[in-house]
C-alpha cells in the first residue's frame, strides 16, 4: 500500500468540502453521545451494526440532513473509527493500562472524512477531482501509481484541504543488501548517538522558535474573542505552528534518507515515549522520535536495509562494552560517564549504550 498527498488549489468552491467535514464532525459527536448513553443504561459497548442501523433511519429525519450530505460510506468510515478506538480503551482498561475514552470534539477542530469505492471520481488528465458533484482542482506533484482503494479529504489548523489517496499497488520484493551495521542511542542533546561516533545533533526547532511561537501566543490573547484580529492572530500561530513541523519532517526524512545510504543493519532501541513524554515534557515531541522511527522503516524497506529494534528493558547503558559487566549503580541518568570497576575501561552513557544496542541487534539479526 501507498499514501499519495496533494493540496486543493484555494477556491470558493472548497467552502463545500469545508461544510462536508463540518458535518462529519456532527455526525461524529452524535456517534460518541449514543455510545456514552448505551453505555450508561446498559452496562457495556454498542454494537457497530446496531449503530450503523440506526443512524440510517436518522436520514429520513429533517434535523439529521447532516448524515446525507457526507454519503453512507464516510458515515461509516466514523463508526468504524468511533468502534476501533473504544475497543482499544477497553482493552487497555482490562490491562489496566490508564487511557481516556473517544470523546466529542469541537466541530471547527474536525479534520476530515473518508470515502472508499464510490462518491467521488479523479481525473488525473487535467488534474481535477469530482467530489459528491463538485469539481476541484489539485496541485500533482507526481504521478499516483497502482490502484486507489481509499480517498480521505482532510483540511489542517490554516484551513488547507488536501487529498490522501491510499493505493494498491504491486511492489516488487527488494532483497536484504550487505553492508555495514550501525547502533543508535536516542539521546536528548544528540538526536543519534551512534556506536561508529557519527553522531546526528538535535536540531529542536520548537526550541529555535519558542520565542516567535510565545510572542504569537501573546499576541492572540490580547485579541477580542470573535473578532476578525483574533481569527488573523489564530492563523498566525498556525502558520508558525505548521513551519516547524514541515522543519521537523524534512529533518526526518533527510536522516532517514542519509542513514539507509550508508548502513545495511540499523539497530535501535524501542523506547517508551509516554513515560518519557512525563519526564522530560516538550522536549520528546520537539525531537519526533517515534515518526522518524516509521519513516526510517518505511525507507529501509524499499531500500534492501534492516531495523532492528531491541527490547527497551535491555539495560544497554549498564553493560561495559569492553568486558561484558553489567553496572546496576548507574541507573541515574545524571550519571554521564562510568569506569568499568571489573576492567577499569572508561565509557561515555551514549556511546556505551550505542555500541551495546549494535551488538544486541546483531544478536537478534542473525538468531
Amino acid at each position: 500500500m501507498k499514501t499519495y498527498c496533494f493540496k486543493l488549489y484555494d477556491s470558493k468552491r472548497n467552502r463545500k468540502l469545508h461544510s462536508q467535514i463540518n458535518a462529519a464532525g456532527l455526525v461524529y459527536n452524535h456517534c460518541i453521545a449514543l455510545h456514552k448513553r448505551y453505555y450508561r443504561l446498559f452496562g457495556k459497548s454498542l454494537n457497530i451494526y446496531r449503530l450503523q442501523k440506526h443512524l440510517s433511519k436518522l436520514k429520513k429525519i429533517s434535523r439529521f440532513t447532516y448524515l446525507k450530505e457526507i454519503g453512507s460510506q464516510a458515515v461509516q468510515d466514523i463508526t468504524q473509527r468511533i468502534d476501533k478506538a473504544y475497543k482499544l480503551f477497553f482493552r487497555n482498561l482490562k490491562h489496566k493500562i490508564r487511557t481516556a475514552p473517544p470523546s466529542f470534539k469541537k466541530i471547527k477542530k474536525y479534520k476530515s472524512f473518508t470515502l472508499k469505492q464510490s462518491g467521488w471520481k479523479l481525473n488525473e488528465a487535467d488534474n481535477s477531482i469530482i467530489i459528491g458533484k463538485q469539481r476541484y482542482r489539485y496541485a500533482k506533484s507526481r504521478k499516483i501509481d497502482g490502484k486507489i482503494k481509499i480517498l480521505t479529504i482532510k483540511r489542517d489548523a490554516l484551513g488547507d484541504i488536501y487529498l490522501y489517496f491510499v493505493c494498491e499497488t504491486s511492489e516488487n520484493e527488494v532483497l536484504a543488501r550487505t553492508g555495514k551495521s550501525v547502533g543508535f542511542d536516542f539521546g536528548l542533546k544528540m538526536f543519534l548517538n551512534a556506536s561508529d561516533g557519527k553522531d546526528i545533533a538535535s536540531p529542536l526547532f520548537f526550541k529555535q522558535n519558542a520565542n516567535a511561537v510565545k510572542r504569537a501566543n501573546k499576541n492572540l490573547s490580547r485579541k477580542v474573542k470573535g473578532s476578525n484580529n483574533r481569527q488573523k492572530a489564530k492563523l498566525t500561530l498556525a502558520r508558525l505552528h505548521k513551519k516547524i513541523a514541515n522543519q521537523r519532517n524534512a529533518f526526518h526524512w533527510q536522516v532517514a534518507h542519509r542513514l539507509v545510504a550508508e548502513y545495511a543493519l540499523i539497530c535501535l532501541e524501542s523506547l517508551n515515549l509516554k513515560a518519557m513524554q512525563k519526564r522530560f515534557g516538550r522536549k520528546i515531541s520537539d525531537l519526533g522520535f517515534a515518526d522518524f522511527v516509521d519513516k526510517l522503516k518505511y525507507l529501509s524497506n524499499k531500500t534492501g536495509s534492516s531495523v532492528i529494534e531491541i527490547d527497551r528493558f535491555y539495560p544497554s547503558s549498564q553493560i561495559c562494552s569492553a568486558c561484558g559487566y553489567q553496572n546496576t549503580k548507574i541507573k541515574n541518568l545524571e550519571i554521564r560517564e562510568w569506569v568499568c570497576p571489573e576492567c577499569g575501561s572508561t565509557h561515555n552513557r551514549d556511546r556505551n549504550a550505542s555500541i551495546n544496542i549494535e551488538r544486541e541487534g546483531i544478536r537478534i539479526f542473525f538468531a
